[in-house]
């Protein structure tokens, strides 16, 4: 953009220089031309009786227009407003009337009246007076029937009435101008276009480290830096202080080593976080497992026990069943986190939906509940034990925050189309769709529906659904917080995913997997 500013600039300097110079060789060689006019009309005139001095000696006016001047040099010699003689040297005259009166109506300088023939010498000679020793004033004049304009000198003629006319076109150096401005346009085209291809390759050059440093950066970006023990990539080998490239390259290095030691460190923690989870539930169950038996030998005592006693009693058996759960549920968690490989085996998801949903039918009698099952038995490669408790948790939780009467459907679907967002609902996405074949699993039922702040944080532990959307405050009470955080974690472990979508009168928990072709040997169990 600057360079071609700066050819701009140059074009428009060049172009003024070089019209002020013609222009003024120009005057030049109108003023030597109007000389060589004078003088051949005052010689050609100088012997001629003075009512014929501009009507007798037209062949030898013609004869001094073609000698000594240059083609295309216009003259003429007006006796009052009508021409006496014209001419254009090695060119057509067709002068019209109105170019006439155009001449005509120029003004003369009174200072330029040149001296009689009689006493005038030559122009080259001391004290000499001739129209050279006074230039003659120009005037740009546009001459139609002559095809432009024309640079013009007017001064007296030898005669009193008589002017004469000497011109030259302003074409020649408009032509020059003209071609100078496109040789210009082409040369600096040229360069400008020469510059921009050398420029974009040194440029393209200079940022290949950069373009490196984004590399790096770009796989970075792809790495699971939220998950687990992550090793970046080498730092960039640009690192040479003395350069701007290769100190951003050297502050690029440092940050990368930063993040890294940082995510160690992260890493690290977490693990200690894990096993101490892991340690402590385990740990737990064994002394939970004593209060809850002697809980239950206290309350088989034949003899009379107080009803605060037996009260109390009950609620430490509940409680300790309560906490047995939540420290079973930890401990699965942390092993999950640890990466503790599943059992995989070919898993029937239809007879899963069956059991499950008539277990939910029993449970919440107070609820319809509805299966759509294809006519074929859908298999998946995975841990049946941990579907299981999958298909359990999400169909407790749609009894659990659903009222009395309400709707409960479980559908099953081979190679199912992708989730969409609705305009309506609010929806969140856990894990990555697997891709090739895929079965979809979904419970969606008909109650008031997640509150959308909630939908973010719906698979985080110990998060609770607020209390209005529980069937009963007891119910409410009861949750651990922990049901959909392991159903996110047993999903992701299959390597599915799980797309909730909410909004008042439906919420639909659809758990996508990949579809195993394989069949099971044994014929599917009937509806419930």
């Amino acid at each position: 953009m600057l360079f071609a500013l700066a050819g701009a600039a140059v074009s428009v300097v060049t172009a003024n220089s070089l019209s002020s110079s013609l222009m003024s060789s120009l005057n030049q060689q109108l003023q030597s031309a109007t000389q060589t006019w004078f003088t051949c009309v005052q010689s050609q005139d100088g012997g001629s009786d003075h009512d014929d001095a501009y009507h007798a000696n037209i062949n030898g006016y013609a004869a001094c227009s073609d000698q000594g001047q240059a083609p295309g040099t216009f003259e003429v010699l007006l006796t009052g407003n009508s021409v006496g003689y014209k001419k254009t040297v090695k060119e057509a005259c067709p002068l019209s009337p109105a170019d006439t009166a155009t001449l005509a109506a120029l003004k003369v300088a009174t200072n330029q009246n040149p001296p009689p023939a009689a006493s005038a010498s030559s122009p080259s000679e001391p004290g000499g007076s001739g129209p050279a020793s006074t230039p003659a004033t120009t005037s740009e004049v546009t001459l139609p029937s002559l095809g432009g304009e024309y640079l013009l000198t007017k001064i007296p003629g030898p005669e009193g009435g008589t002017d004469l006319i000497t011109g030259l076109p302003l074409s020649m150096i408009d032509g020059t101008l003209a071609h100078v401005e496109n040789t210009e346009h082409a040369v600096f085209g040229g360069v400008l276009l020469l510059a921009v291809v050398l420029g974009a390759g040194l440029v393209q050059l200079s940022l290949r480290p950069l373009h490196r440093v984004a590399a790096t950066a770009t796989r970075v970006t792809e790495l699971p830096l939220d998950s687990g023990e992550v090793t970046l990539p080498a730092g960039v080998p640009d690192s040479d202080p003395r350069t701007e490239v290769g100190r951003v390259g050297a502050a690029f290095n440092r940050m990368l080593f930063h993040v890294e030691r940082a995510l160690g460190r992260r890493a690290a923690s977490e693990a200690r976080l894990r096993r101490f989870a892991a340690d402590a539930s385990h740990e737990l169950r064994t002394p939970l497992s004593a209060i809850r038996g002697y809980a239950e030998l206290a309350l088989r005592h034949p003899g009379p026990v107080p009803e605060e006693v037996t009260h109390a009693l009950r609620r430490v058996q509940s409680e300790s069943a309560r906490m047995g759960v939540l420290v079973d549920d930890l401990l699965l968690l942390a092993r999950l986190d640890a990466g503790r490989p599943l059992e995989r085996e070919p898993v029937d998801l239809s007879r899963l939906a069956i059991e499950t949903t008539s277990d939910a039918r029993v449970a919440r009698s107070d609820h319809r509940w509805r299966l759509d099952l294809p006519d074929e038995p859908v298999l998946v490669n995975g841990d049946e034990h941990r579907l299981h408790q999958v298909l359990a948790n999400l169909l407790s939780n749609a009894g659990k925050h659903t009222p009395p009467g309400s709707t409960v459907s479980v559908a099953l679907t081979g190679d199912p189309p992708l989730p969409g967002n609705s305009v309506q609902a609010a929806s969140v996405q856990r894990g990555v769709l697997p891709q090739g074949p895929r079965v979809e699993l979904s419970i969606t039922d008909d109650g008031p529906g997640i509150p959308p702040e909630l939908l973010p944080e719906l698979f985080e532990r110990f998060t609770r659904a607020d209390t209005s959307r529980a069937r009963d405050a007891s119910a409410s009470g009861k949750s651990t917080g922990l049901g959909l955080a392991i159903v996110d974690a047993v999903v992701a472990a299959h390597e599915g995913c799980i797309w909730v979508t909410s909004r008042p009168g439906m919420t639909r928990f659809a758990i996508i997997l990949p579809l195993l072709h394989e069949r099971a040997d044994q014929p599917q169990s009937s509806p419930a």
